[in-house]
């Protein structure tokens, strides 16, 4: 039976996005805002973050795949739902639930930026920088996490604990 071991409570969480949502807000307070969840597992998060942020804004979704049933990344990434919202010109805040080794955001990045938006920027719930593979920039991290893999608030392991209502690590 696979052990759950709290990392983030829910009062945490509702913190930490809501000091992220006022540092966006603050950034793009004369403008509007596209924000881009990735799917499936930023979708609570940026349910929450949209709430909290003042300025306008609109939401698509972008899914990728590169974990299947694993609990490690297999570092080939697929884009299998696209941003069906033209955002030519647009700033545009992607908006992931965990940056780990940044392979997967980088090709998110690289697809977003094909797009012409104006600005395009990242925000993470949970930032795993000892893990980088790859140099990426985090403009707004909610959380620092080191290791152990994390499930609950969206994050799943194959399908399972994203309903959970803050974060934990799986132990297997």
């Amino acid at each position: 039976m696979p052990e759950l071991i709290s990392v983030l409570t829910k009062g945490e969480i509702k913190k930490k996005v809501a000091h992220v949502a006022r540092m966006i807000s603050s950034d793009y307070q004369n403008g509007e805002l596209v924000l881009i969840g990735v799917l499936k597992g930023a979708f609570i998060f940026l349910s929450d973050l949209a709430r909290e942020i003042t300025v306008p804004v609109k939401i698509d979704f972008v899914e990728t795949s590169s974990y299947g049933e694993r609990t490690c990344s297999s570092g080939r990434v697929r884009i299998t739902k696209e941003v069906e919202i033209d955002i030519a010109g647009q700033n545009v805040l992607l908006v992931e639930d965990i940056v780990d080794t940044g392979l997967t955001l980088t090709v998110l990045i690289d697809y977003i930026k094909s797009l012409n938006p104006k600005t395009v920027k990242v925000c993470t719930l949970l930032s795993k920088h000892e893990r980088r593979e790859t140099k990426i920039h985090i403009d707004y991290a909610c959380h620092e996490v080191r290791n152990g893999y994390l499930v609950g608030y969206g994050l799943d392991y194959a399908g399972d604990y994203r309903h959970l209502p803050q974060i934990y690590e799986l132990k297997l």
